[in-house]
């Protein structure tokens, strides 16, 4: 399937440079550029092209390029283009991810990191579609039970201002108490939201989250994966360890989805699959520490 694509940049040899990179791949097929919000705005909504290659640090400050452009299609648009930033600096990456952006390139472009974001919009595209439901959303979290914030000690103080409209939600419900009954603990419910668009995912459906520079994707026992753009830090911060435990500075794993700990190879596997993750020195106490809790369990070792 060919996917057409747009670039809006105020440098014209940028232009041709980025056109050239994008047109060495045969699912991506050229239709116009702009060097200008307003032109590029408009070219947006007349040929609502799949991708859109933005520039977002003009030298040419008239342009008024900026991220703003992604907020204004918003306004018009049901299905916003999939964006690729293309910039020469790189401290506004972080800026950048809010906005769902699906890569953010610096130039000169890299063939081997523009290939890298092409898979990534492939993979965007094919998560849009109906029978996939996989969004790739801003994340934040924001704890609403305040049991929970008192179970996990969490700090809400230093939550960021421009966290509200993107937001990841923690969220358990038990039983009501009663002295007959006792009290038992649902899974906990993790909600990746949006612009409007809430993904619910089940702690115990979640095989691991892998870091990815500024981002965090969760692995899923039914081979999906969702990017949420948070760090594997802030997981770590917000995530019970009860059942998720930091094992390598790459990944926190599913105490639950163990079946295999090979402490001389220092690798941990996931339960029904090939997948084995490795663990770290520096988290071998929390190696340790999923060993005793399976053998905790019941348990025979033979």
């Amino acid at each position: 399937m060919s996917h057409t694509f747009i670039i809006i940049d105020d440098n014209q040899d940028d232009v041709t440079k980025t056109q050239a990179v994008a047109e060495r791949f045969r699912n991506l097929s050229y239709t116009a550029s702009a060097s200008n919000y307003d032109e590029g705005v408009n070219l947006i909504l007349e040929h609502q092209p799949h991708l859109v290659f933005l520039e977002i640090d003009p030298s040419d400050k008239k342009s008024s390029l900026s991220l703003a452009l992604i907020n204004e299609l918003y306004r018009y648009l049901p299905v916003v283009p999939k964006i690729i930033i293309t910039t020469s600096k790189k401290d506004m990456a972080y800026e950048a991810l809010k906005y769902e952006v699906v890569d953010y390139l610096l130039k000169p472009l890299d063939i081997n990191d523009f290939r890298k974001a092409i898979l990534k919009f492939d993979r965007a595209i094919k998560s849009d579609l109906p029978h996939m439901e996989v969004k790739n959303p801003v994340a934040t979290f924001e704890v609403l039970d305040k049991a929970v914030v008192e179970a996990l000690d969490i700090d809400t103080e230093h939550e960021t201002e421009d966290e509200d409209e993107h937001e990841v939600s923690v969220k358990t419900k038990t039983v009501a108490e009663s002295p007959m009954i006792v009290q038992k603990q649902q899974s906990l419910v993790i909600c990746i939201k949006s612009y409007g668009d809430y993904r619910y995912i089940d702690s115990n459906d979640i095989l691991y989250f892998e870091a990815d520079n500024n981002s965090t994707d969760i692995h899923l026992n039914n081979g999906e994966m969702i990017t949420a753009f948070k760090t594997l830090k802030h997981f770590e911060t917000v995530l019970p360890e009860a059942q998720f435990l930091r094992i390598h500075n790459s990944y926190i794993i599913n105490v639950d989805q163990v079946s295999r700990i090979h402490t001389g190879n220092t690798v941990c596997y996931i339960k029904n699959s090939t997948t084995k993750l490795p663990f770290s020195k520096s988290y071998k106490d929390n190696v340790d520490l999923i060993i005793n809790r399976i053998a905790g369990g019941n348990y025979l070792e033979i």
